[in-house]
């Protein structure tokens, strides 16, 4: 079948999967811009801003996994559309975050939360609900993919949707800091919260499941089901797609060492990103004094790095594939690459007398390598996992990758304090990147260990 007759619909999904998740990263990303502000306005610790970060990762970790559930059950249409609605109000009110603490202080104050400042009580709230909407991200939009594309497209348009997350994170220093000098740092987070909602306009025109979908040739639905029914037909395979949705327990789900495999490269690795997007911004003006917008440049470069990595990650395991591997093969073989790629972080803290440009570049290129990583353990639940399993497994994965977030976000806000009173916060720093230099060969090992060879579950 020649690609020109097939159609590039399926390419029309992955931007809308591009586009929302650009917007769930610029989101997330506005708190940690807007952190030496706040501080200075509410007086926050390292300790404070880790509490506020970390409640995001706990319940983020927590709702992937019934996120993971509920995009299962809605189906990918629904589902995407209530995460974005609720991470979108979950944004919007960070703004009124002091009125929030307030009225939990008054409600609640008796069971001892007025111990804990206003501001960080607001925010941590806040944080929750954006949290609880962004989970759905990632389960929903690896299930439309799984949908829309063949197995052996699939970590290609996983990476550029991801990419998304590296678009956001460019687009969130270049434009919150401006936005926040202009009108304020409440303003920031609604304008930058009311962005979700625009984009459901074009979700619910665009989408529709691939055997429902009008602007889908026959010939491009079967290409997409192709490496699962060779040979079939474009009716036998929309009756097999149309088959009834059965519920796979978790219990079941962790039974098979593919899930523990999917669960153990999350929990390792996902905490490295995390610490990235949420300490670099303190890093810069702990180090070096970098602070408002003198930070839009380092960032958004650091930031623009990381694509390379996303989309390449993607494209690496096809270049093993078409030379005869196996997908998960050729995706572990990329992914042992993609792991010693983080190793340059150690050298960020000594070469950072030279210039802030040292670890910026050396950070950039373990953020770019975190993506890649990303774009190919994400894919290897689709290769390994039945359609109907894949948004539970990514949730299982995802929620132990948040709790991974939650541990080094606590650590990262305990050194920083502690070496931070003893007066060289850099200790700190340099403990932070050593973990996250060797966190992804230590993740490819175990899921190596874990499942040595490819086998597809059969549920």
């Amino acid at each position: 079948m020649k690609t020109q007759t097939l159609g590039k619909y399926r390419w029309t999904i992955c931007a809308l999967l591009f586009f929302a998740t650009t917007v769930n990263y610029l989101d997330r990303q506005v708190l940690s811009l807007l952190k030496p502000t706040l501080e200075e306005k509410f007086g926050w610790s390292n300790s404070d801003y880790a509490d506020i970060a970390a409640i995001f990762q706990f319940v983020y970790a927590i709702s992937m996994l019934f996120a993971g559930r509920i995009v299962d059950k809605l189906g990918t249409k629904w589902g995407y559309a209530w995460a974005i609605i609720i991470w979108s109000i979950g944004a919007i009110i960070h703004a009124y975050s002091i009125a929030i603490g307030e009225a939990i202080i008054a409600t609640l104050g008796w069971i001892g939360i007025a111990a804990v400042p206003v501001s960080v009580i607001g925010f941590m709230f806040s944080r929750t609900i954006l949290a609880i909407g962004e989970a759905g991200n990632f389960p929903a939009a690896i299930k439309a993919t799984a949908e829309y594309f063949p197995k052996k497209e699939r970590s290609l348009a996983t990476g550029i949707f991801n990419s998304g997350a590296n678009v956001g994170a460019v687009l969130a220093p270049l434009t919150v800091p401006w936005i926040a000098g202009h009108w304020g740092w409440a303003a920031a987070f609604e304008i930058i919260g009311a962005i979700g909602l625009l984009w459901l306009i074009f979700w619910f025109i665009f989408y529709e499941k691939p055997e429902k979908q009008k602007r889908l040739s026959a010939e491009e639905l079967a290409y997409i089901n192709s490496d699962q029914d060779e040979g079939a037909s474009v009716a036998e395979i929309a009756a097999k797609t149309e088959t009834v949705k059965e519920k796979v327990s978790w219990f079941k789900l962790l039974g098979y060492k593919q899930t523990w495999a999917f669960t153990v490269g999350k929990f390792m690795t996902d905490g490295v990103w995390w610490f990235f997007l949420f300490w670099l911004p303190a890093y810069l003006k702990d180090q070096y004094g970098i602070v408002d917008e003198g930070i839009m440049l380092p960032l958004a470069v650091l930031y623009s790095m990381t694509m390379v990595g996303s989309i390449g990650g993607g494209w690496f395991p096809k270049y093993f594939i078409d030379k005869g591997y196996a997908p998960y093969d050729g995706r572990m073989k990329a992914m042992l690459m993609i792991a010693v790629i983080p190793l340059v972080v150690l050298l960020a803290q000594p070469l950072g007398h030279y210039s802030f440009w040292m670890p910026v570049i050396l950070i950039g290129i373990g953020a770019s390598a975190h993506q890649a990583w990303s774009a190919n353990i994400f894919t290897t639940v689709s290769d390994m996992f039945p359609k109907k399993a894949v948004g539970s497994v990514v949730g299982i994965g995802g929620m132990a990758g948040g709790l991974g977030g939650v541990v080094i976000t606590k650590i990262g806000g305990y050194l920083f304090d502690y070496y931070q009173a003893l007066g060289h916060i850099e200790t700190g720093y340099t403990i932070m990147f050593a973990i996250c230099a060797v966190a992804y060969l230590i993740a490819w090992a175990i899921m190596k260990a874990l499942v040595p060879k490819m086998k597809l579950v059969q549920i």
